[in-house]
């Protein structure tokens, strides 16, 4: 078989054959050379973009460093400018990979990578991906994500699915008759692994539990399942697994840097250390020791094209405590920076927080497919929720104990029951929102 996804990487000019050598030279350092290592790479590419990028210069203020920790940690409102004024001399529109993130954080932006950058974050996603036998150019994957829904958006992702040998479900309509036909081309397609969002790869696994079936026993070819770009809970793995029959992974990335977290055959979720710098910091931008919470903030090693250098990428996170220089562990992500409730007494509590309560009280039955939480007024919380059933009196009661338990007397919740919940455009599902200004 032609290797047809490595050959469409290369025809669009990312050099793979040169970013798969390089990588694998990363690989070799050894763990007593790797922090001499990030080092170099490091200062190199501070050093590249303070002589060739006029906006970064313009935010350090001088054209010259020290130590580390005096450079100024990026955040999303240093990148609200046209692309052309922040690419580094000797990039244009023209030469580089441009894209756009995902909005998540409601700071979305456009950004760009240099071709070499972007090819080393394939070739990175390859070799995580091979820890579970999966090879993009030949095994086959259910793909659960959104699609654009115009001509020219919807026929582009097409054709990338057929390059990437990936069979897409939208995920727009997640009724019981839509999940009859996903469970029916899993009996009939040989998919080696799913990939998608949480929320919807939980629902069918909902789905399936309803109807008492495991997929692999209807799709022996499943090898493993890697979901992304949502919140995986615990109690969620746990049905997965138990309803898919195979390994479960969990993916943490950003578009605009590369593969962030990629949980490992041991169960660790193995921050990439090949290609990013990842850094704990507090509020006021001093390194936390491992095991401590804070700010996610990473640095690009290799994008020559456009600067991350120290960017605050909007997530708060702990670094495990055995992290090594070479293979540093993410022992737990938290969320993001912004999904923070702000209560009546003052306290701020992460917007998880009420998931994590209500989620274990709502779903003992089965009943409750899936929820979202809005923060409507200081002392307010409208939860939406799609059922078969209403929420009982005692279910209700239950959570309001649970919430005040956990963080305050005196919150008011709604519960509105809900035919489907609002996703993004992309098909995501943000699972709390503040609506406070």
């Amino acid at each position: 078989m032609i290797p047809l996804f490595n050959f469409s990487l290369q025809i669009k000019g990312f050099p793979i054959k040169k970013a798969q050598a390089e990588f694998e030279k990363i690989q070799a350092v050894t763990e007593a050379d790797y922090e001499k290592y990030i080092v170099e790479k490091r200062n190199e590419i501070v050093t590249y973009h303070l002589k060739n990028n006029k906006s970064y210069r313009e935010l350090v203020g001088k054209d010259t460093f020290t130590h580390w920790d005096e450079l100024p940690v990026m955040t999303k409102k240093e990148f609200q400018k046209p692309l052309a004024e922040r690419l580094t001399e000797g990039y244009t529109l023209k030469n580089v990979y441009v894209n756009k993130t995902s909005g998540s954080s409601g700071d979305p932006f456009i950004f760009a990578k240099d071709k070499f950058c972007h090819a080393l974050t394939w070739v990175n996603i390859f070799n995580r991906f091979s820890w579970f036998d999966i090879n993009f150019n030949t095994s086959l994957q259910a793909r659960f994500y959104g699609i654009p829904l115009d001509f020219i958006g919807n026929t582009k992702e097409r054709i990338k699915d057929f390059l990437g040998h990936r069979y897409r479900f939208p995920i727009f309509d997640l009724s019981d008759a839509f999940l009859e036909k996903v469970l029916l081309k899993f009996k009939q397609k040989r998919f080696d692994y799913i990939n998608g969002y949480t929320s919807s790869i939980v629902l069918f696994a909902k789905f399936l539990e309803q109807k008492n079936v495991v997929l692999k026993t209807v799709c022996p070819t499943l090898k493993c399942c890697v979901v992304t770009s949502e919140m995986l809970f615990d109690n969620d793995k746990r049905l997965l697994e138990k309803q898919f029959g195979v390994p479960v992974v969990n993916e943490y990335g950003a578009s605009e840097l590369d593969l962030i977290a990629f949980q490992n055959p041991a169960g660790n979720w193995q921050i990439n250390s090949e290609t990013l710098f990842v850094e704990i910091l507090d509020d006021q931008n001093n390194v936390l020791p491992n095991g401590q919470e804070g700010r996610i903030v990473i640095t690009s090693l290799y994008n020559k094209a456009h600067p991350f250098i120290r960017y605050d990428i909007g997530d708060i996170g702990i670094l495990d405590e055995k992290s090594t220089t070479k293979k540093p562990i993410l022992k737990k992500l938290i969320g993001r920076t912004n999904d923070v409730a702000l209560l009546p007494s003052g306290k701020k509590a992460p917007g998880l927080t009420f998931y994590y309560v209500t989620k274990s009280i709502i779903e003992d039955d089965g009943n409750v497919k899936e929820f979202v939480i809005k923060q409507t007024k200081i002392d307010t919380f409208d939860i939406e929720y799609v059922s078969q059933n209403e929420l009982t009196s005692s279910q209700i009661q239950h959570m309001e104990k649970a919430i005040t338990t956990y963080l305050e007397t005196g919150l008011t919740l709604t519960f509105t029951r809900k035919e489907k919940l609002e996703r993004s455009k992309s098909g995501k599902l943000k699972q709390f929102v503040s609506l406070l200004k």
